[in-house]
């Protein structure tokens, strides 16, 4: 380098933007990610001893992933060489492979090659890079934007660790403003800027959890605002919300966030969540997706999802589409704003998949022939009886006749269940009064006998597919608490199974799948619960059906005398069966008598998740000190923990210990395991607005800070829960106990 290139390199460096400028050199300066890159994390001692494999970092921009390529540059003995995806060929992989070569001839030394967005890599580079790899001649180090298992060849990935940078949180943006504006030589710590906390908040929000966009707007700002007379630079939030006035969106028309931002938007429709739907909307049309593929979408959705619980959906949502296409954007945003709050807003159903049931079916049975009957009888009646027997429907009275129009090895199979919802709830009955009337046809020998048309067993398609369904709705951890119970449980096919708490039924049907020689009992309290629940087992065979007992838990001993008198339960299981109660002890008790009815040779099992309360999620740990102040931090914080040590929350102040203690005290062998799970929590409005409304029949989290707290306080508080938090998902912590007494 001649004296020439080196003031030319000084130059460069002076005049970069500040973002360039202040990219950490170390792993000590690098802020951030420490998921992977903190102390003792497998990265940062690979970083540290220079012992790499190759490597694919991803991430949203501004995470630090080219940055980490950096500081390996900086601290490996390696030799280094950087490539662009953009600008980079075959040729330039192909100088870059030659120079590894030399380096490691010659100099027994490393080459690390980095490629910036590599998933931007058409597959002959990736195939013309991807022997080196193999043979270790290069070690690949890449960064991209998008999800390398769907963007990146996949014998490049699976040669490759991965590491994937989650966007910065406010802390860490925190700190890059302050590295920005006390750094003397790459920043502005040779300046005199005053930086008012309403302006540093404005930015660290809008950045999204993007450093680069985050010392953009720092850069805009410094240079931009005219100091005092006493030299200072005053930032307020003005100037901060001209420096960055519109959000960071996240949004690639072909990358991850288009899919799973559309894929957020149709499950919120689908859930019947108006204000979600709404979100997820406004994000796209903020990002710029083209509207006409969100019309797209939810026609798909109104056919899918809505089906015939509302038929007129469909129509409205093309006539939507088609006001759209009249009127354009930005006026164009009310129809597709219409017909997304009409979709979630309307009655549901998917049953028009039994189509997907029928096409299975078509797929993977023998084709089967067309009755008789149904054949077109205008070519061969005379010669071969086409048609003959065919009753038409519209000679009889309301236009239908029993009859049956399924091939013989199908009749009696079930393809469409018509859901309880909208329109299809008025067709319900008549569809099921009239299959009950066609198998009737069959049991009087058309095609099949009785019992292989009304028997089905255990692995029944038709059946499983229906329970699927039903659980379909129901979350990952929901899932993941039943699973766990039945694994506990150990039940047995021939077993008497007694669900405490059925609720809406997460366990019964797990139940009804695993006990086809035995049976199961549904205990439920409230009428509403025994009504669903009722009118859901209509659609299982009648033997496989649950019983349904209503009945609170107390009065659960004298209702099985009389609903199931001499009946022995093998397994009793629930969920939150004494998370609710108002005295555990004494439904332990009840519990109890229940076990002690089974036979001594066959003992009953008592399997339970209980939600501990002691451990539930905190509201105050949802907002940072800085929000309120330490001060009132430190107020709610006694205030919201006193709750559960009050003598009015009985309910509220038990966990595993006393749990111990209770059922040994009733005389039952107990074994408790503990584990922590953790979901993800939509903050709405109605949410916030339930917490600090007046309650009626029990107290609200207000009503309790009331006692604690000034009314102004708790306005403050619930301010800083909208401005934060509204629409935002947080982790939401819970503590499940799974309880083995016997």
């Amino acid at each position: 380098m001649d004296l020439f290139d080196r003031h030319r390199q000084e130059v460069t460096e002076a005049e970069a933007p500040l973002a360039a400028r202040m990219r950490p050199r170390t792993l000590d300066e690098f802020v951030g990610q420490e998921a992977i890159v903190g102390p003792g994390r497998l990265l940062r001692r690979a970083i540290q001893a220079d012992q790499l494999s190759s490597l694919i970092f991803y991430g949203p921009p501004g995470t630090g992933k080219t940055t980490l390529a950096r500081i390996i540059a900086n601290t490996t003995k390696a030799h280094f060489i950087a490539i662009n995806a953009v600008l980079a060929g075959v040729k330039e992989i192909r100088e870059a492979i030659a120079v590894a070569q030399e380096k490691r001839g010659m100099y027994d030394q490393r080459t690390i090659l980095f490629v910036d967005e590599v998933h931007r890599f058409n597959k002959a580079q990736q195939d013309a890079l991807l022997p080196w790899v193999e043979n270790g001649t290069v070690i690949l180090i890449g960064a991209t934007t998008e999800n390398p298992y769907f963007e990146v060849n996949k014998a490049l990935v699976s040669r490759s660790r991965l590491f994937q940078l989650k966007p910065l949180d406010e802390p860490a943006l925190r700190t890059v403003v302050q590295q920005a504006l006390t750094d003397p030589q790459r920043g502005y710590g040779h300046l005199q800027v005053q930086l008012d906390e309403a302006a540093l908040a404005h930015w660290v929000n809008v950045a999204n959890g993007d450093a680069r966009a985050l010392l953009n707007a720092i850069e805009l700002a410094v240079e931009t605002t005219p100091p005092r007379p006493d030299g200072v630079i005053h930032l307020t939030l003005a100037v901060a919300e001209e420096s960055i006035q519109r959000r960071a969106v996240l949004y690639d028309k072909e990358g991850d966030a288009h899919f799973d931002t559309i894929s957020a938007f149709i499950k919120s429709v689908r859930g019947s969540d108006p204000d979600a739907a709404l979100y997820w909307l406004a994000r796209m049309v903020y990002a710029g997706e083209e509207p006409r593929f969100i019309f797209r979408r939810l026609l798909i959705l109104a056919g899918e999802d809505v089906g015939l619980a509302d038929p007129q959906a469909i129509g409205v949502v093309n006539a939507c589409a088609e006001a759209f296409d009249r009127i354009g954007m930005p006026e164009g945003r009310y129809p597709l704003a219409q017909a997304t709050l009409y979709l979630a807003t309307c009655s549901k159903s998917n049953s028009v998949m039994g189509f997907f049931d029928a096409l299975a079916t078509v797929e993977q049975e023998r084709e089967a022939e067309v009755p008789s009957p149904l054949r077109d009888a205008n070519r061969d009646k005379k010669g071969f009886g086409h048609g003959a027997g065919y009753l038409y429907p519209h000679a009889y009275r309301d236009h239908w006749v029993e009859q049956q129009y399924l091939p013989a090895s199908l009749q009696g199979q079930v393809f469409y269940q018509p859901s309880n919802q909208g329109y299809e709830a008025t067709i319900q009955t008549q569809v099921a009064q009239r299959r009950e009337a066609q198998l009737a046809a069959i049991v009087e020998g058309i095609s099949l006998a009785p019992t292989e048309a009304l028997t089905f067993s255990p692995t029944n398609s038709a059946q499983e597919r229906w329970l699927q369904r039903t659980l379909g709705q129901v979350g990952e951890q929901l899932g993941y608490v039943r699973d766990r119970l039945f694994a506990l449980a150990q039940v047995q096919r021939q077993h008497v199974v007694l669900d405490l708490n059925a609720g809406t039924g997460l366990l019964t049907w797990e139940a009804i799948r695993q006990v086809p020689e035995g049976g199961v009992y549904a205990c439920v309290a409230a009428e509403t619960d025994a009504t669903a629940l009722t009118q859901q087992s209509q659609m299982l065979p009648e033997l496989t059906r649950p019983i349904v007992v209503r009945s609170t838990l107390a009065d659960l001993p004298t209702e099985l005398t009389r609903q199931a008198p001499g009946v022995q339960f093998d397994v009793l299981l629930g969920r939150n069966v004494l998370t609710s109660a108002a005295e555990v002890r004494g439904e332990i008790a009840v519990l109890t008598e229940i076990l002690s009815r089974a036979d001594a040779n066959s003992p009953s099992h008592l399997v339970l998740a209980e939600a501990l309360p002691r451990r539930v999620q905190r509201l105050y740990g949802l907002l940072q000190p800085a929000w309120l102040g330490a001060k009132l931090h430190q107020q709610l914080v006694k205030a919201e923990e006193a709750k559960y040590a009050h003598p009015s929350e009985a309910r509220l102040q038990w966990d595993v210990a006393e749990l111990q203690q209770w059922f040994s005290a009733a005389g039952l062998d107990v074994k408790i395991q503990v584990e922590p799970l953790q979901t993800e929590l939509l903050i709405t409005p109605a949410l916030i607005s339930r917490w600090f409304s007046q309650g009626t029949t029990q107290p609200t989290y207000a009503d309790h800070l009331s006692h604690y707290l000034a009314a102004a306080d708790i306005a403050l508080i619930r301010d800083r829960f909208t401005e934060h938090l509204c629409h935002q998902q947080v982790p939401w912590q819970s503590t499940i106990a799974f309880i083995q007494a016997s």
